[in-house]
């Protein structure tokens, strides 16, 4: 899988100054910013030379609350289209596209099977953690891109076809590692419950603390209700997110006795080195972890 370009903001600049008076083939490039890093690695799979990309929310960050900063607002501004997530994810999203020009604004997750949260209203935003639904965001992005580049158009759909070839065969190897888990034990608790397209592609129960970052996060009832489910369920171990706060779940470790087996990544790619740093590698990452814990 091609890796994604990353730019710092100062290099961006620098690389539209040279593209002026650059090589004709730097003039042809694409330049795609997306709201975060998982979005930004299935755009640049897919763009492949074609483009340089970006994402605003950096690695390590959540995208639920994230606050722009100037920079954002020019790297949205210079881009010749801004990918999202959608589903209610962006929620900074109306802010950035009122202080930048007109760059086109495209939902990547269009044509997801949305769930809803649980005791709330409004759907599960993180359709990206389900294998099955990277056709909607690979398609959407050729789609798009297609229409904006026409003469590349055969190596977007070439790379899209590419990656939902290896997302499907990443599927079959999660659905494997994933059996020997017994039925009592096929719970996952994270923080965020964010795994709930995860679930319903392996036939898994997910819960958390609470239903999503940008909402009441880690009160005493949240705590005491997700401790009761998981000595309830008896499940072998909890896990922590990459973006999340780990002390919330630290807490509910400590009081309900169930270890934390690990950390997944929801809402970014790891960084270097973590053996996550691409959509996919973090997907399987999180269904080793999952399968290593739940299975003790």
């Amino acid at each position: 899988m091609k890796k994604a370009i990353w730019l710092l903001p100062a290099l961006l600049l620098a690389a539209c100054g040279e593209a002026e008076s650059g090589s004709s083939n730097e003039e042809e490039n694409l330049y795609i910013t997306t709201s975060f890093s998982v979005l930004g690695d299935i755009a640049a799979t897919v763009a492949g030379e074609h483009a340089e990309v970006d994402y605003i929310v950096p690695i390590g960050e959540e995208p639920h609350e994230y606050e722009p900063v100037p920079s954002d607002f020019r790297n949205v501004n210079e881009a010749d289209v801004f990918y999202v997530n959608g589903l209610g994810l962006e929620e900074w999203l109306q802010r950035v596209v009122e202080n930048a020009a007109d760059t086109d604004v495209v939902e990547t997750s269009t044509g997801v099977e949305e769930i809803p949260l649980e005791g709330e209203e409004g759907v599960d935003p993180h359709a990206w953690l389900s294998p099955a639904n990277i056709p909607y965001y690979v398609d959407n992005i050729v789609a798009d891109l297609s229409e904006r580049a026409p003469d590349a158009a055969a190596d977007f759909e070439a790379n899209g076809e590419q990656l939902k070839q290896e997302a499907e065969e990443l599927s079959a190897q999660i659905e494997e590692e994933l059996a020997d888990i017994p039925e009592e034990q096929r719970l996952i608790v994270v923080s965020e419950n964010a795994f709930k397209y995860f679930g319903a592609d392996f036939d898994i129960d997910t819960d958390g603390i609470w239903e999503l970052n940008s909402h009441e996060e880690g009160t005493t009832g949240q705590m005491n209700r997700i401790i009761d489910v998981i000595q309830d369920r008896g499940v072998p171990a909890v896990f922590v997110e990459s973006t999340v706060d780990p002390r919330y779940m630290e807490t509910v470790s400590d009081n309900s006795g169930v270890p934390i087996a690990g950390e997944v990544y929801t809402d970014a790619v790891g960084e270097e080195g973590s053996g996550a740093e691409t959509y996919l590698d973090m997907l399987h990452h999180n269904a080793s972890v999952f399968a290593e814990g739940l299975t003790e």
